[in-house]
């Protein structure tokens, strides 16, 4: 049985931004991803509303930071042979952060987190897969227009920068917003079809990389 932890944010938590709302468990991509490989993967869906990789925001009743919770998550579900990291998204808020070099940046620390930790029972680190979320697009919703100021071309970049960091790196990537676009409803969340798209779009390179 392999194991694999999906890290994301809103995109993975299953945000509908039709409702709002929470989308139906087949819908949200980890699970569509675990159906498309079959019985002999277990897929973990992580994912929390407003999380970002590394920064701080304090506007919700749960610890957003990514590099801080990540440790215990890897623990928790450990022994794992592939953590997805979907994170970036939030970072485009002007007062968290507003840029994609620092989602980059973001991204690279919790790399360094997947490879560097203590595991449990002499593990080893998991592969890691890099997946850019779709960028974000124009809406009429003032509040998430308000809260995603300027987000729209820096979140543009982000395929190109994580892509580059996976070469670098040595992990996975895979762009999801090859697969999938934003709902305009709110131009940050998936409706359910792009969302069950992504967990699709996996598939092919998650084989590659659990050697199935």
């Amino acid at each position: 049985m392999k194991t694999i932890l999906c890290y994301g944010d809103s995109l993975t938590w299953g945000y509908d931004p039709r409702g709002p709302g929470r989308h139906a468990l087949h819908d949200r991509w980890p699970n569509a991803l675990e159906a498309a490989l079959g019985a002999d993967v277990h897929v973990i869906a992580e994912g929390l509303n407003g999380r970002t990789t590394v920064f701080d925001d304090f506007a919700a009743g749960a610890d957003r930071n990514g590099a801080r919770t990540l440790p215990t998550l890897l623990m928790t579900h450990a022994p794992l042979d592939l953590v997805i990291l979907m994170l970036g998204t939030n970072d485009m808020k002007p007062f968290i952060c507003g840029h994609a070099i620092g989602a980059k940046q973001g991204m690279q620390r919790l790399i360094d987190i997947v490879r560097g930790h203590d595991y449990p029972l002499d593990a080893e680190p998991p592969e890691i897969l890099i997946m850019s979320p779709p960028a974000l697009c124009e809406t009429a919703d003032p509040d998430f227009a308000a809260l995603f100021a300027g987000g729209i071309r820096q979140s543009q970049m982000l395929a190109s920068l994580y892509s580059d960091l996976a070469d670098i790196e040595g992990c996975g990537f895979f762009d999801a917003g090859s697969v999938a676009v934003t709902s305009p409803a709110d131009g940050v969340h998936l409706d359910a079809d792009n969302t069950r798209a992504i967990g699709r779009g996996l598939e092919p390179i998650v084989r590659v990389m659990l050697g199935m």
